[in-house]
């Protein structure tokens, strides 16, 4: 028992020693939340941090903080006393929670991004890429393809449809303002939800995940982005993925970064925010597979096979308090 004590005392001892040793090693770096599609493996920052620690000696410490709903949630957690510098990933739908801890920054590249896509007139969040909501639909499933949202309700696509918490993820979220758009929220609204409890095959806590399971063939029809397809186009070569546009419109989002209220590398944090806005912006684009904000930007062949709606809603149009009513109504609706 004695020696049991005293090496559990030993790990205590070296967990402790090991993250002073984190925490002083993390003390001249710049501390980014963003969220996991943007700092997984496959995200941008594989290639975007590398060239910007190289061109400006900063380093920095990327922390991939969940889905951008959780990142955000994180950042209300720790108030005052988060460790990070810059937040990536905050969506116009639900800014309003983050800009009390937000400092302003009116970075020269404002003067590069369409105008329409600046929501925050205070320059607390800065935008650096968008996209619409779509499904995305494998075209070798042999089913028939769906036209509008209510198709998807219909018998023949039960389990057939990934689904995304609109709790934890802003894609999910997206769906939930997108419907709300179309439907109202009422009976209309309330139908299509309970229609699809039979019609998704899960509901995923992130784009991530759901995505995953798409691409492994799980199910035939996800929901993602317009620019989905795009990936595939410029990294597998095939057209199999496609987007379903439908003609009732869609719900566009713009995903932004901020410099967090009282951090201490101030100066660096702007010359991040800067690398993104610039260089940064064409391998952002193809990692995340979004639309640039630099309007100065040429994109690859491949966006081509990103269609455009003809009719688009905005996310962040949508009021914080019709935001977390419908997000009530669906937990109620979810869990009957």
């Amino acid at each position: 028992m004695k020696k049991a004590m005293l090496l559990a005392l030993v790990l205590f001892a070296a967990t402790l020693i090991s993250a002073e040793g984190l925490t002083e090693s993390t003390d001249d770096m710049l501390t980014v939340y963003a969220y996991d599609s943007f700092s997984g493996d496959w995200g941008p920052a594989a290639k975007l941090l590398p060239a910007f620690e190289e061109e400006t000696g900063i380093k920095v410490n990327l922390v991939g903080a969940g889905d951008a709903v959780e990142m955000v949630s994180r950042l209300e957690l720790e108030g005052e006393n988060t460790e990070a510098d810059v937040i990536l990933g905050v969506t116009d739908d639900f800014a309003y929670r983050v800009y009390p801890y937000l400092e302003a920054y009116d970075s020269p590249y404002l003067d590069v991004i369409d105008e329409e896509l600046v929501f925050d007139p205070e320059h607390r969040l800065l935008p650096f890429d968008y996209g619409t909501f779509a499904f995305v639909w494998d075209s070798e499933c042999g089913l028939e393809k769906p036209q509008s949202l209510a198709d998807l309700t219909k018998p023949e696509y039960r389990n057939k449809i990934i689904l995304i918490d609109p709790r934890t993820s802003s894609v999910g979220l997206g769906l939930l303002l997108w419907t709300y758009n179309i439907y109202g929220d009422g009976e209309e609204f309330e139908a299509w939800w309970r229609a699809m409890k039979d019609n998704a095959l899960t509901i995923a806590d992130g784009w991530s995940s759901a995505y995953g399971l798409f691409t492994e063939g799980e199910a035939p029809i996800v929901l993602s982005y317009t620019t989905s397809p795009v990936y595939h186009v410029m990294n597998e070569n095939t057209t199999r993925y496609q987007t379903l546009v439908f003609q009732e419109g869609h719900e566009a989002q713009i995903e932004a970064i901020g410099i967090v209220k009282g951090t201490e590398h101030r100066a660096e944090a702007e010359k991040f925010i800067d690398f993104i806005l610039s260089e940064g912006q064409l391998d952002t684009a193809i990692a995340n597979s979004m639309y640039p904000v630099n309007t100065s930007l040429e994109l690859p062949d491949a966006f081509n096979y990103a269609p455009q709606p003809e009719k688009i809603f905005r996310s962040g149009d949508t009021s914080p308090e019709t935001v977390e009513a419908l997000q009530e109504k669906w937990i109620s609706i979810m869990t009957e």
